[in-house]
């Protein structure tokens, strides 16, 4: 199958991984109520048709906390992407490279920062908060060296939520040998992952935090630790904390509520992401899209303000736009893509992202994303 579409890179993706790194990319928590809200809401809204207008030109590059994104998309930090194809993250990194947008790597990704900047660009990072304040020093000082523009302080996740498919999977639970043992016998079933990743990928470890795990930080062993280090005390004090070692750009991901974006501002971010992470987190919350509007008015000018969650095509990305996000932040599509075919199938897709959005643009009337505000949505019945 030649894949035209997100839902495509995610079939692809579903036949080439074991079911417990599908499952776990592709699932959300408890009865995933949120994380169906984060793609029907975009759904609904309703894009205003504009015709005989001069579109020979469309303008998607812009500027962003001094950066210049091609297109306004980024990639989402997305963790274990190093399970999904070998050394996943620099895979996934030089697509984006090559695109022209940001790539932002995960805490708990397998290739190290220092990995992934070896590259030839260094991502953007995503910090969860430790338990261990020195480790953190540690962390971050490594992603300042390393040439990191921006850090992206996750917030939403001082427990991990309990996701079911995982347990069903044997993703969590199995831990130790047992856990390894779960991940080679499924793997000797998707042979072309079994070599690509299991064998030829290693070493199959956290590579940014393995230091502090017990036995070098095993991705069978990844979630109980994080439900026994994460730090649930931290507050918006702990920015202070932050910028202790930490003096580039800190945008706040995991904001769904106006008084917390208000907050944001105060602590001094300079960008917040309005997200659910992904519905993977509190089940029930709102989406993503229908809490960006009320975000985008509590801040107003004073941070970038940009939206993750339920983003499957470049239409979606416009309608984001036309609420009043800087730019979309996107972790299953490129996540599916990579399980799919590693940086080639990363670089497809965001291809056919950038196509759709200038159809978008093409046929609401909109020659600058810049330009994009609610004159593009339709809300008549």
């Amino acid at each position: 199958m030649k894949p035209a579409s997100v839902s495509d890179y995610r079939e692809l993706a579903r036949k080439r991984l074991p079911p417990m790194f599908f499952e776990y990319i592709d699932g959300g928590s408890y009865a995933e109520v949120t994380l169906g809200r984060n793609v029907r809401d975009l759904e609904a809204i309703a894009l205003r048709q504009r015709v005989m207008r001069d579109m020979s030109q469309v303008q998607m590059t812009m500027e962003s906390l001094g950066q210049t994104f091609s297109m306004p998309l980024g990639l989402s930090p997305v963790g274990l992407a190093g399970m999904y194809a070998r050394r996943g993250e620099c895979q996934a990194a030089n697509a984006a490279a090559s695109a022209g947008i940001p790539f932002c790597l995960s805490t708990v990704g397998v290739c190290s920062i220092d990995e992934v900047a070896a590259t030839g660009t260094a991502p953007w990072f995503q910090l969860y908060m430790l338990k261990d304040r020195g480790f953190m020093r540690a962390l971050m000082a490594q992603a300042k060296a390393a040439g990191c523009p921006v850090l992206v302080f996750t917030v939403d996740l001082p427990v991990p939520g309990s996701r079911y498919r995982d347990v069903r999977s044997g993703f969590t639970g199995a831990t130790g040998l047992s856990g390894a043992v779960n991940t080679a016998w499924q793997g000797a079933t998707h042979l072309e992952w079994f070599w690509d990743v299991y064998v030829r990928g290693g070493p199959h470890s956290l590579g940014n935090v393995q230091q502090a795990i017990p036995g070098g930080g095993r991705v069978n062993d990844f979630l109980a630790w994080i439900a026994r280090n994460f730090d649930r005390t931290v507050t918006w004090a702990d920015l202070d904390f932050v910028r202790e070692v930490w003096d580039g750009p800190i945008v706040i991901k995991g904001i769904l509520d106006p008084e917390d974006g208000r907050s944001a501002v105060k602590a001094g971010a300079q960008g917040l992401i309005v997200s659910n992470h992904g519905g993977r987190q509190l089940d029930g919350a709102v989406s993503s899209v229908s809490a960006l509007p009320r975000l985008v008015q509590a801040v107003g000018d004073d941070l970038e303000v940009y939206l993750d969650g339920g983003i499957r095509s470049g239409l979606d990305v416009l309608k984001a736009l036309a609420l009043g996000a800087k730019a979309c932040f996107v972790g299953r599509p490129w996540a599916y893509a990579l399980g799919a075919g590693g940086e080639d199938m990363v670089s497809r897709m965001l291809g056919v992202m950038r196509s759709e959005l200038a159809t978008a643009m093409v046929l609401t009337g909109c020659s600058d994303v810049r330009a994009a505000d609610k004159s593009l949505l339709d809300f008549t019945d």
